[in-house]
């Protein structure tokens, strides 16, 4: 959904409340977020704020009598922003290839610091994290990829870099995923393959990395006779369908997406941008309706981040 799309079905923050209200509860019935009774009724309120809306659900049961509106409990919770900005903050994020930065965002929906708009932007890729996702088939390529740059005072060699490790799972035609890591180990990568790929691929695809022999004979020979590698030392890119060159344009399109938008991205937040990266990307022949539908629906369904924390958070 473009940007005149969104503004000509959601001029109003009370549609865009109508709008969260339908993707939170599908089948119509209103349910209580503290208890899940579904006797709730509509109340209107006599006066209102400029932080009260003009009505709010009560809970009907007797020993609940919980307050609640469409937005309580989400990552909508509490937001000073109007939810029209929201939605067009949306939009744009879910339709820019290469990502959006905060300070381009403050500019184009004219959010008043820069903070607000990178708080914006960090919860609505929270909502773009997928879990239990299902494992990779057919022809899968799997790699890894180095996301920073070079530390102060950290003198010559590999340790002047302060590069996190990014691996990269592809199945050809199909979807991909992108997992942070701090090193590029044999158990690693037996973890990540474990997790993404399935026993029956057809095919297990690798550069000539030492890693990848190492982690598949822990793996009790599942993947035995299915792995190929392309050797890049050589100068050898493609050796018939044997490569790696489609989880390497991920890469490249994740690195064209920080080096041009973000510059430079919080080792702390990284799996942010690649939750969403890889969600952008695996919905790329998705309508943008539909696509836009889907993230309403989980920002309606995930839980408030609240700024503390996700400052808090570790690297």
């Amino acid at each position: 959904m473009n940007i005149r799309e969104v503004h000509k079905r959601f001029s109003t923050d009370e549609q865009c409340l109508e709008y969260i209200q339908q993707m939170r509860w599908p089948d119509g019935v209103v349910r209580c977020p503290v208890c899940g009774a579904d006797k709730v009724a509509r109340v209107e309120r006599k006066a209102t704020s400029k932080n009260k809306r003009g009505w709010f659900f009560l809970c009907q049961e007797a020993t609940c009598h919980n307050q609640f509106s469409p937005t309580s409990g989400t990552i909508f919770h509490d937001t000073h922003l109007p939810l029209i900005v929201w939605f067009a903050a949306i939009a744009l994020m879910q339709n820019a290839k290469k990502g959006i930065s905060a300070k381009q965002l403050q500019r184009d929906l004219g959010i008043g610091g820069y903070k607000t708009a990178w708080y914006l932007n960090h919860r609505i890729r929270e909502a773009m994290g997928e879990a239990d996702t299902p494992k990779l088939g057919g022809i899968v390529e799997v790699d890894e990829t180095y996301i920073g740059g070079k530390a102060k005072g950290k003198g010559t060699g590999y340790g002047r870099y302060n590069k996190q490790t990014v691996f990269g799972v592809r199945q050809r035609g199909g979807s991909l995923r992108l997992i942070q890591v701090k090193k590029a180990k044999a158990d690693v990568a037996k973890s990540i393959i474990e997790s993404h790929v399935s026993p029956d691929v057809e095919l297990l695809m690798t550069d000539d990395s030492t890693i990848y022999p190492a982690a598949l004979k822990m793996m009790d020979a599942q993947f035995q006779g299915k792995h190929r590698t392309i050797n890049h030392i050589s100068k050898q890119y493609v050796n018939g369908v044997i490569h790696t060159n489609t989880v390497e344009n991920a890469f490249s399109l994740l690195k064209r997406g920080i080096i041009g938008n973000f510059h430079r991205v919080s080792i702390k937040h990284l799996q942010r941008y690649l939750n969403e990266f890889q969600y952008r990307f695996n919905r790329r022949e998705v309508k943008a309706e539909d696509a836009f539908i889907e993230t309403v629906r989980r920002l309606a369904g995930f839980k408030p981040l609240p700024f503390g924390v996700l400052t808090a958070e570790k690297a």
